[in-house]
């Protein structure tokens, strides 16, 4: 019975939606129809700056900046607590959901899910943000160009999750 309910949920919430707007005197078909076409619109704004953040993130991993970047840092991190393990997931993150993902799958085959860099990583992917790519389809979709002071609070936060998270995890798990 409980799987058939959430089997249901959608299509019990669209003929609700139907009813409502019918109810009200709304042409439903006709504001489903304008509403797609906004979406389209917005779809079209969005598109170009995705495809150019995409394209970066690829060329950044096949070139080895990341691994040239990470290494570069790897003593910056070790002074403030973290393992240089985690830096390739701390420089893809706020670019690229996906590629971090598949930073974490490997630290986590790696180093094992119960160990504290598996942990850490997954805390890591929780706490954080892609932050270009937010920017790129927030921004695209209401036109705005200049992101002023935007990137650079998103990536302060994104910094503080990752420490936030390397805390949290020797607090809660203690350091192996």
């Amino acid at each position: 019975m409980r799987d058939l309910f959430f089997t249901m949920i959608v299509p019990f919430t669209i003929c609700a939606v139907a009813v409502y707007g019918v109810a009200r005197r709304v042409d439903v078909y006709d504001a489903l129809v304008q509403g797609a076409g906004k979406g389209l619109e917005t779809l079209v704004r969005i598109v170009p700056p995705l495809v150019g953040l995409l394209t970066a993130v690829y060329m950044l991993r096949a070139s080895g900046a990341l691994d040239l970047a990470a290494r570069c840092l790897a003593p910056l991190m070790e002074r403030v607590g973290l393992p240089p393990e985690l830096l390739p997931l701390m420089l893809v993150r706020p670019i690229s959901g996906s590629a971090a993902l598949g930073v974490g799958a490997e630290l986590i085959a790696n180093y094992g899910p119960d160990s504290t860099l598996g942990r850490t990583a997954a805390v890591m992917l929780g706490a954080t943000e892609t932050t270009f790519y937010t920017i790129a389809v927030y921004f695209g979709a209401v036109g705005v160009t200049r992101t002023r002071y935007a990137v650079p609070a998103a990536l302060c936060a994104d910094l503080t999750g990752f420490l936030a998270a390397a805390w949290a995890v020797r607090l809660c798990f203690g350091v192996e």
